[in-house]
């Protein structure tokens, strides 16, 4: 197969085509990668019917050998890559002919190139991690087996989707991120709540994964092909219409899976999963595969200003919503649930901006994957030691009784607020810069939101590990075993080592085959001063927290009468409800409508006509009632009036 990658010159000029070498040396099983965890899920989930009490006692093992031999395979390619000239960092391997119908040949082909090398070292490598600590997590519930196949198959579905060189490909791994979602989000399916997370996050995922069928069937039309080579190479001959409707159709995927407006309601009821498929779904996988998917279709974006736009705008909206979320939650994993609703709508602000932004996208994807799956593994080890309560007004002074887990939570903490040296210091104010220097609103909205984010995260870390205990008697708080600890020390060193990425441009660099180099905009102030402003909105922020809820006694029990705008944020921005007004409810009197006209109009055509003929029947029934003298009575009536007839024609 063909496989060919872009680099978008500066200013709209040529475009140079790089043709990718044959997978060989250690590329040579860049298919491994993928099929390891595959096969943990195969054996996990089919091998117990076989021997279910072996694998009961091992299953966790191999499942997280599975992941961990896919980080090492990731590290040895991505050295291997670094070594390699800029032209030959672009590596394809084709399998096999998936499909070939008509004229669309479709193979199972994949693409190792310098985007999909970070995304398979932070899959893997955080995956990994996730893995170990669940080991610990899950020690006691008699599904863990079942519970590390889901794991396996969530992390192959996601590798699918990344090293994929076509967009079926991608839908392939697209839909397994959103069965292993479903299966994950519901594992404790004993509980309602849990049962009904499940089904929501599927549903709404679906409207998603709409978009990204009909963009699919839209290249295959348009292109003959949906190959990222092919199509990248043919988006200048494509009409704006259709360059327009692939843009919004892919941003429409990506609002289903990254959880951006109008398709958020899901994440944050998604936390009924347990606390490590949290952090799998917000550091690793799912939510990061729309942010994924735009900076892959750069090729199509970068020719339709008006998908830039709405992505843009998607991404603004959603990064405040998910901040304001944030700022009234008191379970502990819905505040970090709203925060990464924000966050992934930094990564897609970035995106929507186009070569300027697609190498801050994936930076902040990468940190925020670090902090992120920090803080939510440190949120479970807070629940291990608290009984199982999520409710941050029942803790107070843990840092006390969980040293680990608070230094390292800390770490966290520092890098998503952008505490000057951390990760997310680099990555979230490198946004914020070029949001500014290309749109000076949504430079300013983002400046906003790192207040908030000041604001909120502050508020958790008093609320949880500062001021006075609050939880009653019989709860004994404690650290979490090392098995949970370890993961949580190599994060938090991450969270605070991330940001070497940028150093010398790295990370631009690396991307710039594949994302394009960008024309060059000046900020409407030096970088060193937004720094400042940054850092001092931030500051704002954690002050504001500290005296409104530091300096405060915290309530067992939340307070009801509170601010519209608290309100609000208790009930995310009021997104089931605009979603049982505009979408359910109506659906639901669609549904009804059509019901009727079923059973009145197509049922009553269909059973009135059933019901002519019986009567009919019934009628003619009287005649054959099987008596002679009838019958006889019936001839002579007949041969009267064949008389008669005869008498009639005569006279006349």
């Amino acid at each position: 197969m063909n496989l060919q990658t872009i680099v978008l010159a500066a200013e709209g000029g040529a475009i140079p085509v790089v043709h990718p070498v044959d997978a060989d040396g250690v590329f040579s099983l860049l298919w491994l990668i993928i099929a390891l965890p595959l096969a943990g899920a195969v054996v996990l989930l089919l091998g117990g019917a076989l021997a279910p009490r072996a694998l009961d006692r091992v299953g966790h093992w191999l499942g997280t050998a599975t992941v961990a031999g896919s980080f090492g395979l990731s590290l040895a390619m991505f050295v291997s890559l670094l070594g390699r000239s800029e032209e030959e960092r672009q590596v394809g391997q084709h399998l096999y002919t998936w499909f070939e119908v008509g004229g669309l040949d479709v193979g199972m082909d994949l693409l190792y190139d310098p985007l999909s090398a970070l995304f398979l070292l932070l899959i893997t490598g955080v995956g990994a991690l996730i893995h170990v600590y669940s080991i610990g997590y899950m020690e006691h519930d008699a599904r863990r087996r079942r519970f590390f196949g889901y794991l396996n198959l969530f992390v192959a579905a996601m590798l699918v989707l990344v090293l994929s060189a076509n967009y079926l490909g991608v839908f392939l791994g697209w839909e397994g991120v959103g069965l292993a979602s479903y299966l994950l989000i519901g594992f404790w399916q004993h509980k309602h709540s849990a049962a009904a997370a499940a089904k929501k996050a599927f549903v709404i995922n679906r409207v998603g994964d709409i978009g990204l069928s009909l963009a699919v069937a839209l290249m295959f039309t348009t292109f003959g092909t949906t190959d990222f080579a092919a199509i990248s190479e043919a988006t200048g001959d494509a009409s704006q219409g259709t360059l327009n409707a692939l843009g919004l159709l892919l941003l429409l995927a990506a609002c289903g899976k990254s959880a951006q407006v109008p398709l958020q309601a899901w994440l944050l009821d998604a936390m009924e999963g347990p606390t490590p498929v949290s952090a799998l779904i917000h550091a690793a996988t799912m939510v990061t595969a729309g942010v994924y998917l735009v900076v892959r279709s750069n090729f199509i974006y970068d020719l339709t200003p008006t998908a830039q736009t709405a992505v843009v705008v998607v991404a603004t909206v959603t990064l405040l919503w998910g901040a304001v979320i944030g700022c009234a939650k008191d379970d502990i994993k819905k505040a970090l649930a709203g925060s990464t609703m924000s966050q992934i709508g930094y990564m897609m602000l970035a995106a929507g901006l186009g070569p300027a932004g697609y190498p801050f996208a994936i930076f902040h994807l990468l940190t925020h994957g670090f902090f992120k799956a920090n803080m939510f593994l440190g949120a479970g080890s807070v629940m291990h030691g608290m009984n199982d309560d999520v409710d941050m007004r029942h803790y107070g002074g843990l840092s006390k009784y969980m040293p680990v887990t608070y230094l390292t939570f800390a770490m966290g903490y520092l890098a998503i607020i952008g505490f000057p040296g951390f990760s997310g210091f680099w990555s979230k104010d490198k946004i914020i810069e070029t949001a500014l220097a290309e749109n000076l609103v949504v430079g300013l909205c983002a400046l906003l939101g790192a207040g908030i984010t000041g604001f909120y995260m502050t508020r958790l870390m008093l609320m949880t590990f500062l001021g006075e205990k609050r939880w009653e008697q019989g709860v004994h708080p404690h650290e979490s075993p090392r098995l949970m600890t370890v993961p949580l020390i190599v994060l938090a060193a991450l969270s605070v080592l991330g940001g070497v990425l940028i150093l010398n441009d790295f990370i631009v660099d690396f991307l710039a085959p594949v994302t394009g180099v960008a024309e060059h905009h000046e900020p409407p102030l030096a970088p060193i001063v937004i720094t400042l402003i940054v850092t001092l909105v931030v500051a704002a922020g954690v002050a504001a927290a500290w005296f409104l809820v530091g300096k405060r006694d915290v309530p067992r029990e939340a307070p009801q009468d509170v601010s519209f705008a608290t309100r609000a944020a208790r009930a995310d921005v009021y997104g089931d409800a605009i979603n049982e007004g505009l979408v359910v409810q109506p659906g639901r009197r669609l549904v009804g409508c059509l019901a009727t006209f079923d059973r009145v109009g197509v049922d009553g055509v269909v059973e009135g006509g059933s019901a002519a003929v019986g009567g009919m029947s019934g009628v003619l029934r009287r005649v054959q009632n099987g008596f002679v003298r009838s019958y006889a009575l019936s001839l002579l009536g007949g041969a009267l009036l064949v008389v008669l007839a005869l008498l009639a024609v005569n006279l006349a």
